[in-house]
């Protein structure tokens, strides 16, 4: 269940969601480019949770590598989208989940891989949410990640920092790349890559394992 301290949140991307894949139809590429690493990480076996899955866009693409994935976002519209396309596809093995990762349906020890795409810069607190991963995941599981990276950027960060004071945009952290690989080291996480996304200014992509 999303908290009430979410709402405004989950306002601002059941908005966003009509017009979410065409925005990131400008950022194909680089979805490509994700896809194409993460398919390296997948197993037919694996049980997957795709955190902040927004409309599916990845999760809808790998649902036949793996044998089942849990797809949650805070976007109950978001989330709509995911399922009519997971349903227009034949999709059988995804299931699509208006929640947050601190939902307490969702138990210790439970997934293979946990994805984590642009999303560890919005969440309010990221070594609480890593924590929850780490928790979720089983022994040797995966974190894969793609977050930006955007404090070695001080205007755009700035800019970004002040929509977001004033409720234009959700809270966005400015994470350098160091920063956030720290983060990763004292959640007991094993970084096993870690690499600028080739056509990206500030995009990093991310594996660590539990």
């Amino acid at each position: 269940m999303i908290q009430d301290s979410h709402r405004k949140i989950e306002k601002f991307w059941d908005r966003s969601a009509d017009s979410y894949d065409k925005e990131e139809q400008r950022h194909e590429p680089t979805y490509q480019l994700i896809l194409e690493k993460l398919k390296g990480y997948l197993q037919p076996s694996d049980i997957v949770l795709d955190f902040g899955c927004g409309t599916g866009l990845l999760s809808n693409k790998i649902a036949k590598s793996v044998e089942e994935i849990h797809g949650i976002d805070i976007s109950a519209k978001m989330i709509s989208l995911a399922k009519a396309k997971a349903d227009a596809q034949h999709l059988k093995n995804i299931a699509y989940v208006h929640a947050t990762i601190d939902d307490a349906s969702f138990k210790t020890g439970t997934y293979d891989v946990i994805l984590a795409f642009h999303i560890l810069h919005l969440v309010d607190d990221t070594s609480a949410t890593l924590q929850r991963i780490k928790e979720l995941l089983k022994p040797g599981g995966l974190l894969i990640s793609a977050t930006p990276c955007m404090a070695n950027k001080p205007v755009f960060s700035g800019v970004l920092s002040i929509l977001s004071k004033v409720g234009i945009v959700p809270k966005i952290q400015s994470f350098q790349r160091q920063e956030l690989e720290h983060l990763l080291t004292v959640a007991s996480f094993e970084i096993i890559q870690s690499e600028k996304l080739t056509g990206t200014s500030n995009q990093y992509f991310m594996v660590g394992r539990k």
